[in-house]
């Protein structure tokens, strides 16, 4: 493992002529280690182990330092108080997922210590598994982890059977974190918005009704009532992680995934549910149930023209929420 600062990622325009109101990401971004207060915290988790276990297409281990460039020329909304931090990356070594997942896992806990937002910048949805024993660690005894929700924007319901036995993937962490909630007898509180019925096995969709997961198919989700459920899904919940795949996406708004699916979810829409989703936890600070927040499955190597990590970067903006 290796945890490598990417400060010299940032970059973008320069419009000094505007002083102040001219900032962008890249001329406020701070190293966390300077932090005077708390406040968003990028993390970054370059693995490429989970999707080459799963047998996708490597590249997304390049997704963390790709988003750090396209974030840094998104324009500064941010009052006096905000602030906006870079944690580094936690970098999987070869095949050692399971020691850089306990790595990250340590970072994410340290930052919600420290009363941070922590959004980790994926790297394959095996960034789930190392975020959620992050929150466990952080949230030992506290009774926001009673009833943790976890809503994931994805096509697929990561809810595969490891191939051998302690050795998860891409496509596991969902169910390596049910079997947890499980031994710790807490309930497993899942959502997963734009499911594609073509990409996950009657296996899986069994699964996870055998689990209780609350499934909303990508043909579903122009619904009204998917707002009525995310919102009613939030309310039960005592805390929210929120999970991003890109590849819940149309292919031609985000080609650059390990698995893109046929259909996807229009990009308009999907923000408009992943406002809603934070607006329903509030504050973002320790007032508000988000506790913390990722992207995961963008591939570089698949987005030779960069819309994907454009619109990646759209969605850590949202996420983020440091807008007028």
């Amino acid at each position: 493992m290796t945890h490598r600062k990417e400060m010299n990622a940032w970059s973008g325009r320069t419009d000094t002529i505007d002083g102040e109101l001219g900032r962008r990401w890249h001329q406020v971004v701070q190293e966390v280690s300077a932090a005077d207060r708390p406040g968003v915290a990028l993390a970054g988790f370059a693995s490429d182990a989970g999707v080459w276990r799963n047998h996708g297409r490597p590249g997304a281990s390049e997704g963390p330092q790709a988003l750090r460039r396209a974030l840094g020329n998104l324009a500064w909304h941010g009052g006096a108080d905000d602030r906006l931090f870079d944690a580094g990356d936690i970098v999987c070594e070869g095949d050692a997922l399971e020691s850089a997942q306990r790595d990250y896992a340590a970072m994410i806990t340290q930052l919600l210590r420290d009363g941070h937002l922590p959004i980790g910048l994926g790297g394959g949805h095996e960034i789930a598994w190392a975020a959620y024993e992050g929150v466990v660690r952080a949230l030992d005894g506290d009774p926001r982890l009673d009833r943790l929700g976890i809503v994931n924007f994805d096509a697929h319901l990561d809810l595969r059977r490891p191939e051998a036995l302690g050795r998860g993937t891409s496509g596991t962490p969902f169910l390596q974190i049910a079997e947890a909630r499980a031994a710790a007898a807490q309930p497993f509180r899942y959502l997963c918005i734009g499911v594609s019925e073509a990409t996950n096995t009657p296996a899986l969709l069994q699964r996870g009704a055998a689990l209780g997961v609350e499934v909303v198919l990508d043909v579903d989700v122009g619904s009204p009532t998917v707002e009525t459920r995310l919102r009613q899904f939030i309310t039960g919940s005592s805390a929210i992680y929120l999970t991003f795949c890109l590849d819940v996406l149309p292919p031609a708004v985000a080609p650059g995934v390990s698995a893109p699916p046929g259909l996807g979810v229009a990009l308009h829409r999907a923000v408009a549910l992943l406002r809603e989703a934070l607006r329903c936890c509030g504050p973002r600070n320790r007032g508000g149930k988000l506790l913390l927040a990722d992207v995961a499955e963008f591939n570089p190597r698949l987005d030779p023209d960069g819309r994907t990590a454009r619109t990646a970067a759209r969605i850590v903006y949202e996420m983020a929420g440091i807008s007028p």
